[in-house]
Formats: C-alpha cells, sequence, structure tokens
C-alpha cells in the first residue's frame, strides 16, 4: 500500500487497518458491519428464546395456547421475567385432564341405566328410596276444639297494582 502522502520507506510497514490519507477506514467499517449483523443475531435470539414456551404449546397441541402466547407477550413487552417462566411452566407440564375420566364413568352409567327394564328405571334418587307408608287420616274427633279450620283468604289488592280488575 504506498501512498502519495507516505515516504516509500515508510509505506511497507504501516498496517492496512489503519485508516488511509485518502479517508477510508476499514478497521471501522469491517466493526461497523460486525457490530450490526451482531445485534440482529443477537434479536434474533432473543425473539427465538422469548417464543419458545408459544412454539412448546403450539406443538403439544396445548389447550391453554392463548393463556401461554399472552404470557409470554406480556414477558416480552415489560421485561418481567416471571411471566415468561409461567408461560415456560404452563407448556412444559400438562395440567392434569380431569374430566375424560369422569366423563367416561358417565357414559358408563348412561349404558348400564338403558339395558335396565323401564320398571327399574327411575328419573330420581328419591324415588328409588323406598315409599314411606300414608299417614291415617285424622278423624274431626281428634281435633282440638280451640283450633279452627285455615280458610283461604285473599288480600284485598292495593289500588293501582294492575289486580284492582
Amino acid at each position: 500500500m504506498e501512498s502519495p502522502d507516505l515516504h516509500p520507506m515508510a509505506s511497507a510497514h504501516v498496517p492496512s487497518y489503519l485508516p488511509g490519507a485518502d479517508g477510508s477506514d476499514p478497521l471501522f467499517t469491517a466493526v461497523a458491519v460486525f457490530t450490526i449483523g451482531l445485534i440482529i443475531l443477537i434479536g434474533g435470539f432473543y425473539f427465538t428464546l422469548h417464543s419458545l414456551p408459544e412454539r412448546m404449546a403450539h406443538h403439544g397441541n396445548h389447550t391453554q395456547f392463548q393463556v401461554i402466547g399472552i404470557l409470554a407477550l406480556l414477558a416480552l413487552f415489560t421485561h418481567n421475567n416471571v411471566f415468561w417462566v409461567a408461560a415456560l411452566l404452563l407448556a412444559a407440564f400438562r395440567m392434569p385432564d380431569f374430566l375424560t375420566p369422569l366423563q367416561s364413568i358417565s357414559d358408563s352409567l348412561m349404558a348400564i341405566y338403558s339395558r335396565l327394564p323401564v320398571a327399574q328405571q327411575t328419573p330420581h334418587a328419591e324415588a328409588a328410596a323406598p315409599a314411606a307408608a300414608p299417614e291415617p287420616a285424622r278423624s274431626t274427633a281428634q281435633a282440638t276444639p280451640d283450633a279452627a279450620p285455615p280458610t283461604a283468604q285473599t288480600p284485598d289488592p292495593a289500588p293501582g297494582d294492575g289486580r284492582d280488575v
């Protein structure tokens, strides 16, 4: 690299990364390109890491996919790692399925119930209990003399309540 401004003996010993006399700076250009590339690479890794719970839930066909996505977005915008950890835990572990065994029990009971004769099928548990014997009716001689038979009296309607027709 010989420059017209440098002495010919000094130009052989000048490193190539130093700025030239014409204003070009190859080291600055290389560092600027490297820094921009590194920022893009780290940003891509950051967004990939942040979407990890959502991708785990999507690939696992998780039932709480929307909750996990909302927690991941909250963690991304608030920079609060608790939301991201909660989303990761929800995506990694499945909640126990209580509904499927109960549904299976219900289906089995309905199948058994449908096989019973119609005389044994009862709609309510109260009807399945043995019926109590009816109480004997009291005779009028057993009634106390001071007890008056109940009378059905309707109260007089208040004016303007719609019942005064």
